[in-house]
């Protein structure tokens, strides 16, 4: 089978005004939004501990805004839960770490202790055991201010940077994100400077009596007894690291920094990564004017969003995610302005095309070129695989011909990528070192970067997009087959999340002719519709990343993920499934009067259990798609196959 519902006998009778004009109305919307010179970027909302960090950084430097304090503030204390905390995602229990970081920057910021959602926020910290429970950045921040002594961070010697890569612990060995985020890390915790916090702010009333020296300790494997006996050595040896090789370690970091420094795109593209940079130039006596520390600040300043009531910082940019999914559900809505609008989006893509530089991935792919897109405007050295699947699979859809020289180079560095197991990752190749998830350092779980089932879907869907069915999609295919759950499911990593997952396999099995028969696509369309919600929606909170809680399911139906399960759904070959016509009842009765939808709530994932994230853009491209294929299918106008 081709596509879903691809023949006439499938066709049924035309689609209700209603749907045409939803589609109509969002399509318009989404053009509006596109920016002059063609591209797409919508707000990326994490929770509320990346402008809690911001706001301390300026105490950090002694270089306070005022003003931006206030408005953030203002956020921070309209974010905050119920349960007197802050939560990760929308709705979500109160976390520890993240209530700790949003008090302490309230405070920095002027708000009393005795008001009222301060006095809060504390019951909520202490009644978690205090600020000494908080995971390991909130300690380092924590640290950085005095707040707590050193020996309660885990021991990260600078001299990791001069360690031989065949050595257990290397850089290459984490995640694009991880090594960011530590090299300047390194240097700090080296030198461990003390914030100049200039108006003396402290937190101590978050500290449960006896709780401040306690050093963290790994658990739940013999690798974290072995590593909790390494950090008691270093801890003991650090002190007495001889003065020529941390110097050359620190140099090293430096160098690191300093050749990904990324213009004012930042080191990395991400926020964590962009400010430890900062502090790293600073505690090592940059002046204020040096080129280098000068364009990070600089890189700091553009992920602030400033709006009246929810002024915020956002943890990066997302321009090429964003442009190529708005090309995709516009080119499903089919027509002229909304194909030339696609058009113009992906003209603007192409030449952001990372052709010449080997990134950090190439220390173990170094026969494979280059060939991906980053995720942020720049971000050379760490092409997504995600995103150049996607860009491609949309380069590819509306002009094969125009595009195929990209295309190619782009299906090129994806097939090198692949993984070990058949899998894809997300930026790395084999970054399955899952024994450095038991170093104390590692307390979030987020080190590695191993493959994933959406992002597999998705280098599997523009395989098959291109027919090229060869050794490599077999192998994908049969890693899909393995990944799938009991129930039928599969994981999301970058979305929220069964729900996801599902959809991005089912999409990519679709592409790839699987028989709709086939018990895998029978079992995930099961599962689908189990999930429906009584409104006709589907919707998933963060809470499904803890064992044992509940999968596919959350507090409220959201219109991105019944996108997602309709797309499914209908890739599987049930638009003539009850459940299909009412979640396009669902999207057409929620569609507000500028032709998007309110959603609130966190359908994507930095790290799950740990940073959540909320696109703006999501509310406005998928639900579009979904409704656009519905009638494409519900006409017969649908005929040529595609990966997503």
């Amino acid at each position: 089978m081709s596509d879903v519902a691809t023949t006439e006998s499938r066709a049924r009778a035309a689609p209700t005004s209603g749907l045409d004009q939803a589609v109509e109305r969002a399509a318009a919307a989404l053009r509006g939004d596109q920016r002059a010179d063609g591209h797409w970027c919508y707000e990326l909302e994490a929770d509320a501990t990346i402008p809690a960090e911001y706001m301390l950084l300026q105490h950090y430097l002694g270089e306070i805004d005022d003003e931006l304090q206030r408005d953030f503030a203002v956020y921070l204390r309209a974010t905050q839960g119920e349960h007197g905390g802050w939560p990760l995602f929308y709705g979500g229990d109160a976390d520890l770490s993240a209530t700790v970081k949003v008090y302490f920057a309230l405070k920095a910021a002027g708000d009393p202790p005795d008001a009222p959602h301060m006095a809060r926020a504390r019951a909520a910290v202490l009644a978690r055991g205090g600020a000494a429970h908080s995971n390991v950045f909130t300690r380092i921040q924590l640290a950085l201010f005095g707040e707590l002594p050193w020996t309660a961070v885990p021991v990260m010697p600078v001299e990791i940077m001069l360690l031989p890569r065949w050595f257990p612990f290397h850089l290459s060995k984490v995640s694009y994100w991880s090594r960011t985020v530590i090299a300047p890390l390194l240097v700090l915790m080296a030198l461990k400077p003390r914030a100049q916090n200039p108006r003396g702010v402290t937190v101590h009333e978050l500290f449960a009596p006896g709780t401040q020296a306690e050093p963290p300790r790994a658990s739940g494997s013999p690798w974290a007894w072995l590593f909790n006996r390494i950090d008691d050595v270093l801890r003991r040896a650090e002190p007495r690291m001889p003065a020529g090789p941390r110097e050359r370690a620190i140099d090293a970091a430096v160098s690191f920094v300093v050749e990904r420094l990324n213009g004012d795109d930042g080191l990395g593209g991400i926020y964590p990564a962009i400010a430890n940079s900062v502090m790293m130039f600073e505690c090592l006596g940059y002046a204020k004017d040096d080129p280098a520390l000068k364009i990070a600040k600089s890189a700091l300043r553009k992920l602030v969003v400033r709006a009246p009531g929810r002024s915020y910082c956002q943890p990066c940019l997302s321009p090429v995610w964003d442009t190529a999914l708005a090309a995709h559900a516009l080119l499903e809505a089919g027509g002229r302005d909304n194909e030339a609008s696609a058009r113009r989006g992906l003209d603007w893509l192409v030449p952001r095309q990372v052709l010449d530089l080997p990134g950090d991935w190439a220390v173990w792919r170094p026969r494979a070129r280059p060939g991906g897109w980053a995720f942020q405007y720049a971000n050379a050295y760490y092409p997504d695989l995600d995103d150049t699947a996607v860009v491609a699979m949309a380069l590819d859809r509306a002009d094969r011909l125009k595009w195929r020289e990209p295309v190619a180079r782009a299906a090129e560095w994806l097939l090198g990528m692949q993984c070990k197991t058949g899998g894809w990752a997300a930026f790395d190749a084999d970054n399955e070192y899952y024994y450095l998830n038991y170093i104390p350092f590692a307390d979030h779980g987020a080190l590695l970067d191993p493959p994933t089932e959406d992002v597999s879907a998705r280098c599997l869907s523009l395989m098959a997009q291109r027919g090229d069915k060869g050794e490599a999609f077999a192998r994908g295919l049969d890693y899909l087959r393995r990944t799938q759950l009991p129930d039928g499911s599969w994981f999301g990593r970058w979305g929220t999340n069964y729900i996801y997952g599902t959809w991005s396999v089912l999409c990519a099995l679709n592409v790839a002719d699987i028989d709709p028969n086939d018990p895998m696509i029978r079992r995930a369309v099961s599962w689908l519709a189990v999930k429906q919600r009584a409104d006709g929606g589907w919707g998933e909170d963060g809470a499904s990343y803890w064992r044992g809680r509940p999968r596919g399911e959350g507090k409220a139906s959201t219109a991105s993920q019944t996108a997602w399960a309709l797309l499914a759904l209908m890739a599987a070959g049930e638009v003539d499934n009850p459940a299909v016509a009412r979640g396009v009842e669902y999207l057409v009765k929620t569609q507000q009067p500028h032709g998007l939808w309110d959603e609130a709530w966190y359908t994507a994932v930095g790290f799950p259990r740990v940073f959540y994230l909320r696109y703006h853009g999501y509310r406005a491209y998928f639900p579009l798609w979904a409704l656009a294929r519905y009638r494409a299918l519900r006409t017969g106008a649908r005929r040529t196959t595609y990966g997503m």
